[in-house]
């Protein structure tokens, strides 16, 4: 009875943490301002592209060349941040805000280790997380055991966040489909930039709730075996807006009016019908198994209002090998209180990959 009682508990304050988030006016709700008109229709002309299909599984990253600063040193490690044109093809530039164009990322890694020794995870952001704090809180104490970070910042999240857009809030359903496809994009070049011009010796990526959706798709894509660790992640963006919690903050109406302006009448059913029917393009379940699925450890809790059971599951299912593992707690509370089995999660993942190159 315990068991039961404390697992409503997390639940329930993932609906109070939702409810002030989500259903207050204190900021307005996602996609205020429609669908994203002929930026939609791009993305979804563009399907095979923005998801490839099983044939397209060794779509090569695109070379990139960061350009580093120091942030920071002490004894044993040394904090960089880099900045790089987004690898994005020149239309979905053009859909970008300009202030998405330019890629930030944070670089922690130890010292005097050599590459070929280190394995280095690249962490993605989840819904409003617009810094690098957290993730790098996440994978700091990771140095010990030559792991090093890499943060990315999302395109519409922190220094890349549109002038007109209100937190994480995104304006249009639009910018949900730029956002990932941006990231995977970006995500993949680095782990392209970690093996060919860093030399490390193994590579990962994760993320939690969104970025762990990101990441799964990342490890999905990418033509080199990498660990693949979402976290709290759901296998769509169909369950996080249409099932989980962020339906309450969805602009129905708004969405509903801007399909009125286009001489397309629709009940708010109907048009919820056409979200599921947009955000199906995000289905993971849908993506090629990783090149090494036993590097596939998804990290779920056990009362998590935003992201069902159910959704976790079916990602096992369709990767067979990849593992899940189970905290106690909901999706708030395990966001603050389990980055132990994440870190975990991380150093098991990388244990399963072969070194590219034996250490010495």
């Amino acid at each position: 009875m315990v068991t039961v009682n404390l697992g409503m508990l997390h639940y329930v304050l993932d609906h109070i943490y939702g409810a002030l988030m989500h259903r207050s006016k204190l900021s307005p709700p996602f996609f205020s301002r429609g669908w994203g008109g002929t930026k939609l229709e791009l993305l979804e002309r563009m399907i095979n592209q923005l998801f490839p299909e099983v044939d397209d599984r060794n779509w090569p990253p695109t070379a990139i060349q960061p350009n580093w600063k120091t942030v920071w040193e002490s004894k044993n490690a040394c904090l960089r941040q880099g900045v790089f044109r987004t690898p994005c093809d020149e239309q979905l530039i053009s859909a970008l805000p300009p202030e998405s164009h330019t890629a930030r990322v944070a670089f922690l890694l130890p010292k005097y280790v050599q590459p070929q020794r280190m394995a280095c995870v690249v962490h993605l952001a989840g819904t409003g997380d617009h810094t690098f704090e957290r993730r790098l809180r996440l994978g700091g104490p990771l140095l010990k055991d030559n792991i090093a970070t890499m943060v990315l910042e999302s395109p519409f999240y922190g220094q890349r966040r549109p002038f007109l857009q209100s937190g994480a809030k995104l304006l249009c359903v639009s910018d949900l489909l730029l956002l990932g496809r941006a990231t995977i994009e970006e995500a993949r070049c680095l782990l392209h930039w970690l093996d060919s011009e860093a030399g490390f010796g193994k590579m990962g990526v994760c993320g939690l709730s969104m970025g762990g959706v990101h990441a799964a798709m990342v490890g999905s894509l990418h033509p080199a075996p990498v660990a693949t660790l979402p976290f709290l992640s759901p296998h769509s963006a169909v369950v996080a807006f249409c099932e989980g919690i962020l339906r309450h903050g969805t602009a129905w109406e708004a969405l509903r009016e801007d399909l009125a302006v286009q001489k397309t009448a629709m009940t708010l059913e109907e048009v919820r019908e056409r979200m599921r029917n947009v955000l199906s393009l995000t289905d993971v379940t849908r993506f090629p198994i990783p090149k090494n699925p036993n590097a596939v450890i998804f990290v779920a809790a056990t009362d998590d209002g935003y992201i069902p059971k159910h959704s976790v599951l079916e990602l096992q299912k369709a990767w067979p090998g990849s593992e899940v593992r189970w905290v106690t707690g909901g999706h708030v509370s395990s966001f603050l209180l389990h980055n132990g089995e994440f870190r975990k999660a991380i150093v098991d993942g990388l244990d399963r990959l072969q070194w590219k190159e034996s250490p010495l």
